[in-house]
């Protein structure tokens, strides 16, 4: 589904002459198609939506670090073009989740996979990995994960 919407959205921007568009929508196929060759290379299918959702944060975060490399080196233009990248990414990312929404299904996976401490962290967060793939950070999630069972 992710990927005929982006081909979609390639062809979209082709017809709208979107220059910025068009070129990070192919860099995403691109991403894409390298994933999938490298799952293939490990014997695995090609990468699932929720799969793909994972690429596209990293995608996502790779682009925050050079914004603030950008701005620090004062290459504002540059900052800018990443920045659209984001923006454009992003719009295929299911929405994120509010910090107290993260805070109850953490609680609510907690619960389910009866985890008693932080040996209990790593079963935590794949759970919360399967169910709630590209909906929240999961740097910050593992952060309120560790915080929930050291309490």
């Amino acid at each position: 589904m992710l990927r005929e919407n982006i081909n979609n959205a390639v062809k979209d921007a082709m017809r709208a002459k979107d220059e910025r568009k068009l070129s990070t929508l192919r860099m995403v196929n691109s991403t894409i198609k390298n994933a999938d060759i490298a799952a293939r290379g490990e014997g695995k299918p090609p990468l699932s939506d929720a799969d793909l959702l994972g690429v596209f944060q990293k995608m996502i975060k790779q682009r925050q670090e050079s914004v603030e490399l950008y701005d620090k080196g004062g290459r504002a233009e540059l900052a800018a073009g990443e920045r659209e990248e984001i923006a454009i990414i992003s719009a295929y990312l299911p929405k994120q989740m509010a910090e107290a929404d993260v805070k109850a299904a953490i609680a609510a996976v907690i619960a389910e996979t009866n985890a008693q401490g932080m040996k209990d962290m790593g079963k935590v967060v794949a759970a919360l990995k399967t169910k709630y793939a590209g909906q929240m950070d999961f740097g910050k999630a593992s952060g309120l994960v560790k915080a929930a069972l050291s309490s």
